[in-house]
């Protein structure tokens, strides 16, 4: 009897969110190696953010193409990974190529895969903002990534109905979830089950500037992130103001904001909090988190402050609160939902957002309530099983 070739599959990931994401899809189909070849391709956009990911999940890369490079641009990077992803097709033929989301590394192998005429599936498909400059670039990114995938990966029925408005066929997209809560539940366990693991994540974030034992008293702690493009300027210095604002207006609240390399992020930080004054005995600025630690944090947190897109995603399966710092989501199942509030970099409105939580009690617990829009933590059996009828 003749026994049925294995399917290649090359899963292409460069950024920490994009491995957390991806990371658990990995990991299944390594689990079925009796009918899947899976082959790990990183492109090293985000170098050493990205390295703590894969080592948390364990997962060797087969081929690394190390793009990053000082002082280069969104050309440099795209240009760089067209040009490595040529020659790790033309030497392995993959039956998919898989991406995720809506980074320069999902568009530029989805362009190169494209050229070698090799079918693309994209995880995380169909979301949307409408403005293809916020976020910038991951607007566009998604949307041209769209165009070469053939297999879509949406997360909700609301991405599912984006795609179908571009004239995507139906027979082309499945609903998922979002693998991000598969991930979420494989960090979250080992938490929650191993307490030396728990013990070292304490000693890792009072390393990093916090001592999570402030909060053993009932204190409760406001976790920040920021780092998107369109904020820089006007939008940090907003921010800044406003988490002083409360600090100042909640003296028993802790303020956490694991800050972001770059100098667009930290310039109005030392601005605010060092050029015009004293910064508050509650406000602490630690360095960024790896995941582990990070989900360890958000576990612990009150409410949660960002312009990320993964929090938005994730936190609700925590039970906490978001408070979004931007203008436009491309998420708009968890503002219907009701997991998420939009605040924008608007100071007197992340003060006053933020102080309905910490002032209302009732209003906190009926937004634990709400189930989250992303799913149960089944997305990566639902991908597979996609590929299984489809491939």
């Amino acid at each position: 009897m003749k026994t049925e070739q294995k399917k290649k599959v090359m899963l292409v990931f460069g950024t920490r969110p994009e491995a957390i994401k991806m990371a658990p899809l990995v990991k299944a189909f390594q689990s079925l190696t009796d009918r899947y070849e899976p082959i790990v391709t990183v492109t090293g956009q985000h170098r050493q953010m990205l390295d703590q990911v894969l080592d948390l999940f364990n997962i060797k890369p087969d081929y690394d193409l190390n793009i990053m490079k000082a002082g280069q641009d969104l050309t440099d990077v795209t240009s760089r990974i067209l040009l490595g992803m040529r020659d790790i097709l033309s030497d392995n033929r993959p039956d998919l190529l898989l991406v995720h989301g809506d980074t320069s590394t999902s568009t530029a192998a989805a362009l190169s895969a494209f050229y070698a005429q090799i079918p693309v599936g994209h995880v995380e498909a169909g979301l949307r903002t409408g403005d293809i400059y916020s976020p910038w670039p991951e607007e566009m990114n998604r949307r041209l990534t769209g165009r070469l995938a053939t297999m879509h990966f949406a997360p909700t029925d609301t991405s599912r109905n984006n795609l179908l408005k571009e004239n995507v066929p139906d027979k082309n997209i499945v609903v998922t979830g979002n693998t991000v809560i598969d991930a979420l539940h494989i960090v979250s366990s080992k938490i929650d089950t191993d307490k030396d693991i728990a013990d070292k994540l304490d000693k890792d974030i009072l390393n990093m500037g916090y001592d999570l034992k402030r909060l053993s008293g009932g204190r409760r702690m406001v976790l920040i992130t920021g780092h998107r493009r369109e904020n820089f300027g006007d939008g940090f210095m907003n921010i800044c103001h406003a988490i002083k604002d409360l600090a100042l207006k909640y003296p028993n609240i802790d303020l956490v904001y694991p800050m972001h390399l770059n100098p667009n992020v930290r310039r109005p930080i030392a601005e605010v909090f060092e050029h015009e004054g004293s910064r508050p005995d509650n406000v602490f600025f630690i360095e960024p988190l790896d995941y582990l630690p990070f989900v360890h944090m958000m576990k612990h947190a009150y409410i949660i402050l960002t312009d990320s897109g993964g929090i938005q995603e994730e936190a609700p399966s925590l039970g906490k609160p978001v408070l979004v710092m931007r203008s436009v989501t491309e998420r708009p199942e968890a503002l219907e939902a009701g997991t998420i509030r939009l605040v924008g970099t608007n100071r007197d409105k992340i003060v006053s957002e933020c102080s309905r939580f910490l002032d209302d009690q009732a209003y906190y617990q009926a937004n634990k309530l709400i189930a989250n829009p992303y799913g149960d933590g089944t997305a990566c059996l639902k991908i597979i099983d996609y590929i299984d009828k489809n491939l």
